[in-house]
């Protein structure tokens, strides 16, 4: 008898420990996702206003947006090989704290505005982003080996309502910091508290990493990893109907980098909107993208993917040209609702159609990083041209004599961007299959962790943590 209590007694030890450092941790992942949405609030949607305050080209502008992403996907793609060189917690915690470094260098900048900022900010930024990616596929396996399976849906459902909370009020903050500061001519220093709040952020949840448990400290040493991932990205663009919608998703993310830079400059500079009003257009668009994301996950089960697609791929060609017609500000308010509308139906069928489309019992992992390294190739080559056209509208507009009902150069970036958009979805539609749906994680347990919003370009989904799926009974 005596020989069967020992066991029992060491395993309710064991149970009791495991989920004492499991409560812990999972309170601290909580934590931390408020700490880092301080940052994120403030790069998502105030880099391409600091960009125009430290007195951003429009050529410049191109930068802004497409660099930082290209090299964000290129450390991606190295992550896995850097990372297996150290502790995975203590890498994550790294590359946090540098991220950290670079959001306060950020705030410095502001306050000294050296020669040639704007490229030394350019710069910053491709560091901050660079870092978010190398961080990223490791926070996904950290999470998926401590979130255990049946809550993994509740969990992220909490901590995106955190982050969304949490992301809105400084956002607010921001915008009120900001138009508060510029009234007195001191917008350099609404910049810089609003940037050293982004690292004290950073540094917070750089902090709280540390504090977490990884019951998995190191992933084994791999060779040939980098030389592998290669081979499989050769082996998915052999498939036609990934190659098609791979295509599709970064040809419409390209032409939304051509004008997506310049909504800001629009704001800012033409309409002379406080950064208050900046904000609150800004939020329209990424309060719809929250709200309609149950709509469309609705509607898309009833009636499949492939028609969210279509409907939404043929609204997004028109969310520039409307900028054209008035510049009310309800007006333009209403605006930027229809296109959170748009881009949170378009993100998430996409983001579906590519989980159906897969070849089954493939790694989806490898499917998912060459859309999102193709689609950022793309947006780079957008947000170039959209910044050589930006540079040459003026002129253009004299000599073309639109300069008659064309009141901004920035309105041949916007045209331009419409018909771009309306090619790619012309070019999609009569190519694009349905697909056999398979069963799916659920879309209200937001298993595809909300990872940001954009006011402009849309809702960022993770589709690489997953839960279980639901099973098909039909």
């Amino acid at each position: 008898m005596g020989n069967h209590e020992v066991p029992t007694a060491l395993t309710c030890a064991r149970r009791s420990a495991r989920n004492l450092w499991l409560r812990c941790t999972l309170r601290r992942s909580q934590q931390e996702a408020v700490a880092s949405s301080m940052m994120t609030a403030t790069s998502d949607n105030f880099f391409n206003a600091y960009a125009i305050f430290l007195g951003a080209s429009l050529a410049q502008m191109g930068f802004v947006t497409g660099l930082p992403q290209l090299f964000g996907a290129m450390s991606q793609l190295v992550s896995v090989w850097l990372a297996s060189h150290f502790s995975r917690r203590g890498f994550i915690v790294c590359c946090a704290a540098l991220q950290a470094v670079v959001v306060l260098a950020m705030g410095v900048l502001a306050a000294f505005r050296p020669e040639h900022a704007v490229w030394i900010f350019i710069a910053l930024a491709v560091g901050y982003h660079g870092f978010i990616n190398l961080i990223q596929p490791h926070w996904r396996a950290w999470m998926g080996s401590i979130v255990p399976e049946r809550r993994r849906g509740t969990f992220f459902a909490a901590r995106t309502r955190l982050t969304m909370g949490a992301s809105l009020s400084v956002f607010f903050i921001g915008g009120g910091i900001l138009t508060f500061t510029d009234s007195r001519q001191m917008a350099w220093l609404g910049f810089t508290l609003l940037f050293s709040i982004a690292a004290m952020g950073r540094f917070v949840s750089a902090w709280l990493l540390l504090q977490m448990h990884d019951p998995d400290p190191r992933e084994a040493k791999q060779r040939g990893v980098f030389i592998q991932t290669i081979r499989n990205f050769r082996g998915a663009w052999k498939d036609k109907t990934f190659r098609q919608y791979s295509l599709f998703v970064a040809s419409m993310q390209a032409m939304v980098a051509i004008s997506a830079p310049f909504f800001a400059v629009y704001m800012l500079e033409d309409l002379h909107f406080s950064y208050i009003e900046f904000v609150l257009a800004s939020v329209a668009s990424i309060a719809t993208q929250f709200v309609t994301l149950k709509f469309w996950g609705r509607f898309s089960d009833q009636f499949g993917n492939r028609l969210v697609m279509i409907i939404t791929s043929c609204m997004i060609p028109s969310l520039p040209l409307l900028w054209l017609f008035s510049d009310n500000y309800l007006y333009i308010l209403l605006i930027q609702a229809f296109s959170g509308l748009a881009w949170s139906g378009f993100t998430l069928s996409t983001a579906n159609y590519l989980y159906d489309i897969r070849p089954f019992r493939s790694d989806f992992a490898t499917y998912a990083a060459l859309q999102a390294s193709l689609s950022a190739g793309f947006v780079f080559v957008g947000a170039m041209v959209g910044g050589t056209i930006a540079s040459h509208a003026a002129d253009f507009l004299v000599w073309s004599g639109w300069n008659t009902w064309l009141s901004s150069p920035i309105f041949v970036v916007f045209l331009v961007s419409t018909i771009l958009r309306a090619f790619v979805t012309l070019w999609f539609i009569p190519r694009s299959v349905e697909p056999k749906v398979r069963p799916r994680p659920q879309l209200l347990q937001l298993i595809f962790r909300i990872r940001g919003f954009n006011a402009i370009s849309g809702v960022s989904l993770d589709w690489l943590t997953v839960v279980k799926c639901r099973k098909n009974n039909d």
